[in-house]
């Protein structure tokens, strides 16, 4: 919901897990949300930026968060590359 302003009001903002698109509701204990730092290519370095992953814990109940957060460094690394 938005004010007249404009500026969204609501109490609970719903997340999604960045893999299986779930919502993480407010009763999922499981869920964890990852800061990775983002990576300059030339020097190595961080840039103090980071991308934020949301895992469910449907996702981590079955063991697969690790393969999960994996696959989106590796999209999230190509998708850095090309800009």
């Amino acid at each position: 919901m938005q004010n007249e302003k404009g500026t969204i009001v609501d109490l609970y903002i719903p997340r999604k897990c960045s893999w299986t698109n779930r919502l993480l509701i407010s009763k999922d204990h499981g869920s964890v949300q990852i800061n990775v730092a983002n990576v300059d290519p030339e020097t190595g370095l961080a840039t103090g930026e980071t991308t934020a992953f949301a895992l469910c814990g449907y996702l981590r109940f079955r063991s697969e968060g690790d393969m999960a957060l994996t696959e989106l460094v590796k999209k999230n690394d190509a998708a850095m590359s090309e800009e």
